[in-house]
């Protein structure tokens, strides 16, 4: 990969390890290689750059190191993996870069980048509070031929040293690997959507043609009933049943109104909020030790206006964290509820329950509750029956 650099680092006096490997070392180049083999022995993409970035860390001697992956639109990062930086800190600095700074100049200009100060960049913003200093700085752009993909970025190599120019090759490399397994993901998730959506287009006819007339149906022939009897039981017996038929009816066609709504979401907008929600449940995977059950009521996707998609992904990620810092679980459920005025974001688990003292410790629950008052919201938290909590977000939709 070529192009310019800004600020090269200076060229060090001795060599190191890797650098000899690369120009000779097979023990080494077969490092890097198990490296990424072992990337891309697992089908979950966010593992998958999680392995990358740790493999980055350990092949250039990387204290800190991320991988930023843009948005459908290349306008922003959609996920920021990090490794280094443990979960406290992270919670602490709150939310995640976005693509701006020195990590936006790395995406706009597409050529690896070696500094021996990272303050020193002209594009260089600093860093927001509770952050660890960092100086010396390798980023790398992800790229499949000429889409960007997002960056690789590592700072702090050990014991001060700058990086190599071997370290570039090396995370070039797996930049490349990472950007196979984005650009593959990305149509796995188009083949699928296209299925759903069918599959959901089926759903929604069937249930309009043939479930609710079939109920429709028996509503009359029960109202037809009522003119054939006055006892008091049977009319009132009959008058419970339809306006059971009634409001099942309704129901049916809340669902089906879901169904079609989802399903024109995912084939508009595949960086839409049921897939962020979806990606970030996925990243949490790790750190919860289990598989969250998702669940979307209503359609999400036309009454979730972007300014909620902003506040709602990071609250999502901060009680997702919370639980995994905290509750010891073994069954977690997140509902995304928009069927009514509001909308209504539940976190709930079977884990240790909810200690009112710790929440006045940590910044996690109280940066949940801040974002519910600026959008007129609130949060309520609640033990759940059996052991567990509740954690509740509502804001309004409108």
């Amino acid at each position: 990969m070529t192009g310019p650099r800004e600020q090269p680092a200076p060229s060090e006096p001795g060599r190191n390890l890797l650098g000899e490997s690369l120009r000779g070392n097979v023990e080494m180049l077969a490092n890097l290689l198990d490296a990424v083999l072992l990337v891309a022995s697992d089908l979950s993409l966010p593992v998958m750059l999680q392995r990358i970035v740790e493999a980055a860390c350990k092949l250039t001697s990387a204290r800190y190191g991320a991988l930023g992956v843009l948005d459908e639109d290349g306008s922003a990062l959609s996920q920021f993996i990090t490794v280094g930086i443990d979960e406290p800190t992270r919670a602490a600095i709150g939310e995640l870069p976005s693509g701006k700074g020195l990590l936006g100049y790395l995406i706009t200009t597409a050529a690896p980048l070696r500094l021996a100060d990272l303050h020193q960049h002209p594009s260089s913003v600093g860093f927001p509070a509770h952050h660890p200093d960092m100086k010396t700085f390798l980023g790398v752009p992800i790229r499949v031929q000429d889409h960007p993909y997002g960056d690789i970025y590592l700072t702090e190599k050990a014991s001060g040293e700058l990086f190599t120019s071997e370290d570039e090759q090396v995370v070039v490399a797996l930049a490349a690997a990472a950007g196979v397994f984005i650009e593959n993901a990305r149509l796995h998730d188009k083949v699928r959507e296209l299925t759903l959506y069918e599959e959901r287009e089926r759903m929604a006819r069937d249930l309009h043609d043939t479930v609710i007339q079939r109920i429709f149906a028996i509503g009359l022939s029960l109202q037809g009933l009522l003119s054939l009897t006055e006892a008091p039981e049977v009319t009132a017996g009959i008058t419970r049943a339809i306006e059971e038929i009634d409001e099942t009816i309704r129901d049916v066609r809340a669902t089906i109104f879901s169904l079609e709504a989802s399903a024109v979401g995912s084939a508009q907008d595949s960086s839409s909020v049921r897939s962020a929600v979806l990606n970030l449940v996925a990243e949490m995977v790790d750190p919860l030790d289990i598989e969250p059950e998702v669940i979307f009521k209503g359609p999400v996707e036309q009454r979730v206006r972007d300014d909620l998609k902003r506040e709602l992904i990071p609250t999502l990620r901060e009680a997702l964290a919370n639980v995994a810092r905290h509750a010891k679980a073994t069954r977690v459920k997140v509902s995304i509820d928009s069927l009514g005025s509001e909308l209504v974001v539940q976190v709930t688990d079977n884990g240790t329950g909810f200690d009112p003292e710790r929440s006045k410790r940590g910044h996690g629950l109280q940066n949940i509750a801040e974002r519910a008052l600026s959008l007129g919201g609130r949060l309520h938290i609640a033990p759940e029956p059996g052991g567990g909590t509740s954690l509740t977000w509502q804001v309004p939709l409108h």
